[in-house]
């Protein structure tokens, strides 16, 4: 699987992983097929973000409606790891659903994507995907 993201969305939830440290940031991904087509920043409601994310279950659940009533689907989540690797963690991997959704971790300069399913390669959650970043000639996303 490859998931498919712009540059500038990239950007711009880089600037967000920076703007959030040392406290990771947290969010929604929006899309379908494989792509990327906009993200909702939502607050990390986790006991300790410097290292650990949780999003505002509002955020989450307000999205979810909005899907099943005819608006954007949601394909996955991003969160930063502000001084560390793009690659999942233990603690990832146990709050993930194996619901083929898409984890796209970021660290304000790095980023790399991963599916959330039974049995995955990491950790017996994750599958590793290729992220294929394409140019937008400096255009932003529909947030």
């Amino acid at each position: 699987m490859t998931l498919v993201l712009s540059s500038a969305i990239l950007d711009e939830l880089q600037q967000l992983a920076h703007q959030s440290a040392p406290e990771e940031a947290c969010g929604l991904l929006f899309g379908n097929n494989g792509t990327v087509s906009g993200f909702l920043a939502t607050k990390n409601i986790a006991r300790n973000p410097l290292r650990h994310f949780e999003i505002n279950p509002a955020d989450l659940i307000g999205a979810e409606r909005a899907m099943r009533d005819g608006g954007p689907e949601i394909i996955g989540y991003y969160h930063s790891h502000p001084s560390g690797s793009v690659s999942p963690s233990k603690t990832d991997a146990a709050m993930a659903a194996s619901d083929d959704r898409i984890w796209l971790i970021i660290n304000g300069q790095e980023a790399a994507a991963w599916q959330a399913v039974a049995n995955g390669e990491i950790y017996g959650r994750f599958d590793p995907i290729t992220l294929d970043c394409q140019s937008t000639n400096g255009q932003t996303a529909d947030n």
